[in-house]
């Protein structure tokens, strides 16, 4: 057989790779497998993230949702705290009128038992000068008396009657019997008004000037009182003493004696029964003129601007 024959190779036999060959396809598997990992590694880093981003999402969208929340829940408290103080201090209220309630009922029941005190007394200072003995000062001074007597409040009313009265006497009773009106009897005419002076003979009076007067009348601490000059003329002393007294009463022109006393009389009468002083001033003059005397217009009654004398009563009855 030829040689050639016998030396052809065989055309199953396969020669052997070579050793590097196979050591690329070990490292190209091994980082396709590296590859595939970091794949599935990058998804599931893909997953988280995308929770991660939702759940920062809703913690972003929770403080707002939880803001008005709290605040609800900080209102329920404050009105549970508004409801229970509001619910002590009726209760506590509760309390201080109870006590108020008996103590007034207390304090009621001493009253009752205790009497009350009685109304002061509407004090009268009549002074009365006649002098010359031309006038019947007693005679006006009696039926004054008399008529309070008899008035429906007598026991409120109290007279201090000084006839022959020198310019002494007014000044002490101003200051011992602190009267509330002062009525004087006696002389004016056109000029001052005329006391007496201390003789038992007949005489020509004590001179007293309008402003010495009322310089006397307001001397005191105690209010200055009203004034009735039952003299005639004397409605132009008055003008000039309502600067000083409440309300002043004087005579218009010449007065007799019956028209005076008359007026007089009915004036306290009114007074005693309660009556205001304009409506005993009415009363008064009313008097007069149902005596048929013609005198009933000379009364004449001044106040100051601030007083009003048909509000102002001498004589308070107790209730």
């Amino acid at each position: 057989m030829p040689l050639a024959s016998a030396a052809a190779p065989s055309a199953w036999h396969h020669s052997p790779r070579p050793t590097g060959t196979r050591s690329r396809l070990r490292e190209a598997d091994r980082y396709e497998d590296q590859a595939n990992n970091a794949a599935r590694d990058a998804a599931s880093w893909s997953t988280k993230a995308a929770r991660y981003g939702k759940e920062a999402a809703d913690l972003q969208v929770k403080p707002a949702r939880a803001e008005p929340a709290e605040q609800q829940a900080a209102e329920r408290a404050r009105q549970r705290e508004q409801r229970e103080a509001e619910r002590r201090a009726t209760a506590e209220r509760k309390k201080v009128q109870g006590r108020l309630a008996t103590n007034e009922k207390q304090v009621g029941t001493v009253l009752r038992q205790l009497r009350e005190p009685k109304p002061e007394k509407l004090r009268v200072l009549m002074p009365g000068a006649a002098s010359e003995g031309d006038l019947r000062v007693s005679r006006e001074q009696a039926p004054i008396r008399t008529t309070v007597e008899r008035a429906l409040h007598r026991d409120l009313v109290e007279l201090d009657v000084r006839p022959a009265a020198t310019t002494d006497r007014p000044l002490d009773g101003l200051t011992r019997f602190r009267p509330h009106v002062v009525h004087f009897s006696g002389h004016s005419d056109t000029g001052p008004i005329v006391f007496e002076h201390d003789l038992d003979e007949l005489h020509e009076g004590a001179v007293v000037t309008d402003r010495a007067f009322a310089s006397a009348v307001k001397a005191t601490d105690d209010p200055s009182p009203p004034v009735l000059l039952d003299s005639c003329h004397s409605a132009a002393r008055i003008k000039n003493l309502v600067e000083t007294v409440p309300s002043a009463i004087g005579m218009a022109d010449e007065v007799g004696d019956g028209g005076a006393i008359t007026y007089a009389a009915r004036f306290y009468a009114a007074v005693a029964d309660g009556q205001s002083v304009r409506a005993a001033h009415d009363l008064g003059r009313a008097a007069v003129e149902l005596a048929g005397l013609p005198d009933h217009e000379l009364p004449t009654l001044e106040c100051p601007p601030d007083v009003d004398p048909s509000t102002t009563f001498p004589v308070k009855p107790p209730q």
